[in-house]
């Protein structure tokens, strides 16, 4: 799949993802282990874009579990067609009325009915979800388990037994196990801690904030149309601004979204006009957003 920790690196950039040596490390690692990765760090760092790249650079699909409050293992694993059922048991009545018309009693025809379970719980009524889907591939793919920290404990209980055997039980079908085992990738944004257990046995990669050279890359690489001095610029501009005490720092993403609207207006340098009225691409707090032009003027003169 790679050959080493630098062909990560180049085929990561390749696609458009500047991979760090402890991205690229890990990534590595996990490959050759067959061990899910969890990645932890800021809201808009890239961590759900590394899964998408690592699809890519390995020509393998892509299945997202996005998780949420609420989320339950039926969500996730598999819910049968009911409706579905239930047609077909429609139109198959009259074959039931002659299945049961000679039965001697009651329990007989429910024996006889029962026996037909295999009929209508079968792989033609499931519908299954993401994690079912990973487990039933005929081809490699890559598992992105999303945001699981927005999930409940319990639901990371369950995970836990499917990441471990990478197999699932179907009361009515019996044990599906996993024809290849799925590349994982799980993200945090730390909305709560998650357990000992789930990072156990996963291999752990914090992603944060890039440095500058690293966000310059990154811009270059996601905006090739905008200028080395307008780029340079907008790095330095939103290195301050994330060092302010805000609610929200602005994330890597939305650095790029600022530059490409530089761009889009023709902008040569970040003049207090322009700034101020693009600054919603960095800022999606009100208080956030009047703190930040408060400093502008000194944040202009640290880019100058």
């Amino acid at each position: 799949m790679f050959k080493s920790v630098e062909d990560v690196g180049r085929r990561f950039r390749d696609a458009r993802y500047i991979a760090s040596r402890r991205i690229s490390t890990v990534v590595y690692l996990a490959t050759r282990m067959g061990r899910p990765v969890l990645v932890e760090g800021p809201a808009g760092v890239g961590k759900t874009e590394l899964a998408k790249t690592l699809a890519e650079v390995t020509s393998a699909r892509l299945i997202r579990l996005q998780c949420y409050e609420g989320l339950d293992e039926g969500k996730a694993l598999y819910e049968w067609k009911y409706a579905k059922q239930l047609l077909y048991t429609q139109l198959l009545r009259e074959r039931i009325g002659e299945l049961i018309h000679d039965a001697p009693s009651l329990p007989d025809a429910v024996a006889r009915i029962a026996g037909q379970d295999d009929a209508f719980f079968s792989y033609r009524f499931l519908s299954p979800r993401p994690l079912l889907q990973a487990i039933q591939s005929d081809d490699p793919v890559v598992l992105l388990v999303d945001e699981i920290d927005k999930a409940e404990p319990e639901f990371e209980a369950f995970l836990l037994e499917v990441l471990s055997d990478f197999q699932v039980s179907v009361p009515e079908l019996g044990t599906i196990s996993a024809k290849h085992i799925p590349l994982v990738v799980l993200t945090s944004n730390n909305a709560r801690e998650l357990s000992d257990g789930l990072k156990r046995r996963c291999l752990h990669l914090f992603i944060d904030f890039p440095t500058p050279a690293d966000e310059l890359a990154i811009i270059r690489l996601k905006v090739p149309e905008v200028s080395e001095r307008l780029a340079a610029a907008v790095v330095t501009a939103v290195q301050r601004i994330r060092a302010m005490d805000l609610r929200k720092p602005p994330s890597v993403s939305e650095s790029i979204d600022w530059a490409r609207s530089l761009v889009i207006l023709n902008a040569e340098q970040l003049d207090p006009e322009v700034v101020e009225s693009t600054l919603t691409m960095l800022v999606k707090y009100e208080k956030d957003l009047e703190r930040v032009k408060g400093a502008l003027d000194k944040v202009l003169a640290e880019v100058k």
